[in-house]
């Protein structure tokens, strides 16, 4: 890690908290991954060796804790007091990117697989009850091969499929990928994006009624933006 070179703490604690990738990490591990793989779909861009590098940089800091997994084959990662104090400045963090950053997504933000992974984390299976229900996601403005993806709902967990699992589809969901990330960030209301077209959901009326249960948003989506010129929905 690079050094300030000053004994402010200030400076001590940035040496830990601001190299690249340490807020997205422990955005990842506060919001429940554990694995090295559940990590690194929240930071997609950081290859496995820079990842692990980071990692057993945290770890040595005292912040990251390396557990055996219950199988004893692999490791899970968990933040240990001093980690679980960050916690805090990172969601202060997301407030501000909330208020201050949010704009027309760039075309090099639109990241399928980053919405997908909060999607699968964030969703609440528990809302279509006891019985299996099936979601389709149709993101129509993809190519083929990124445009399907099926959510199933069983037992009060959620497992996303690549491939069609084959089972009946109880909810068809047809929506632009920017926009569905509009959505999940809080720019664009789910009542809107129904009433507008911009997100078709087809299914019966209990499914279709529970949408708004089921679906997982940003935990920061109701933070307003203060952006004068914010205009996501042009």
């Amino acid at each position: 890690m690079k050094t300030y070179g000053q004994f402010c703490p200030v400076a001590k604690a940035s040496e830990v908290f601001c190299e690249r990738w340490t807020a997205l990490i422990l955005r990842e591990l506060a919001t429940g991954a554990t694995r090295f793989a559940q990590v690194q779909r929240g930071v997609p861009l950081a290859s496995p060796t820079i990842l692990s590098r980071r990692l057993k940089a945290l770890e040595a800091e005292g912040i990251v804790e390396r557990r055996r997994s219950k199988t004893g084959r692999s490791w899970t990662y968990h933040l240990t007091p001093a980690g679980q104090d960050f916690a805090p400045i990172v969601e202060a963090l997301g407030i501000w990117g909330q208020k201050w950053s949010r704009r027309t997504l760039q075309e090099h933000e639109i990241d399928l697989g980053l919405l997908l992974w909060a999607l699968e984390k964030d969703v609440r299976p528990q809302a279509f009850g006891r019985e299996r229900a099936v979601v389709h996601f149709d993101f129509h403005d993809r190519p083929r091969r990124q445009r399907h993806w099926w959510f199933v709902n069983e037992n009060g967990a959620c497992e996303m499929c690549v491939d069609d699992p084959g089972l009946e589809v109880d909810l068809h969901l047809t929506v632009s990928l920017p926009d569905m990330i509009y959505i999940w960030r809080g720019d664009l209301s789910l009542s809107h994006a129904l009433e507008s077209g911009r997100l078709e959901a087809d299914g019966s009326t209990p499914m279709r009624r529970h949408l708004r249960d089921w679906l997982g948003i940003c935990s920061l989506a109701h933070v307003k933006s203060e952006r004068d010129r914010l205009a996501p929905a042009s």
